[in-house]
């Protein structure tokens, strides 16, 4: 069984949020989060393929990756300003497609005890059309196929 995910999407406003809970611990969410040989099987949607250039999920890291439908690759990157489970991770966020529409992220992962933890993103836009661009992208879809396939793999490696 799966959770759902929230994806808040507020009218007249440059932000995007995502809640999702997940059955299994804090520290097992992060590091499928920053293990680049984790991050890889699940993040996106399925069917796409994702190819790693780089993935320095620590203070001052960078990261850029790609997926890929078929033959056809969306590039992504940023650079990372904090990481650690007890705090944020707060990065930057550009699709390559739109160059310099770059957004900042911020991801909690709270802890719920009895083995639970809970997600928190929130995405701000430099503008309000950037951020109506990507609701309107199909990113729910690889938010949500991305969260399912997370909660696959948490499985297969707690095994």
């Amino acid at each position: 069984m799966t959770n759902p995910s929230t994806i808040t999407v507020p009218d007249g406003q440059p932000y995007i949020d995502i809640v999702r809970e997940f059955d299994a611990p804090a520290e097992a969410v992060y590091r499928a989060h920053t293990d680049p040989e984790l991050i890889v099987e699940w993040l996106g949607p399925r069917g796409y393929r994702m190819e790693l250039e780089r993935w320095e999920i620590v203070p001052g890291g960078r990261y850029r990756y790609v997926h890929y439908d078929g033959d056809e690759g969306y590039a992504f990157n940023g650079i990372v300003h904090s990481a650690s489970l007890e705090n944020v991770i707060v990065q930057t966020f550009e699709f390559e497609g739109f160059p310099g529409v770059v957004s900042l992220e911020f991801l909690r992962i709270e802890d719920l005890g009895n083995g639970r933890c809970r997600v928190v993103g929130h995405s701000v836009y430099p503008t309000q059309e950037s951020r109506d661009g990507m609701a309107q992208s199909g990113m729910e879809r690889g938010i949500n196929d991305g969260y399912e396939r997370l909660d696959e793999l948490l499985v297969k490696v707690a095994a």
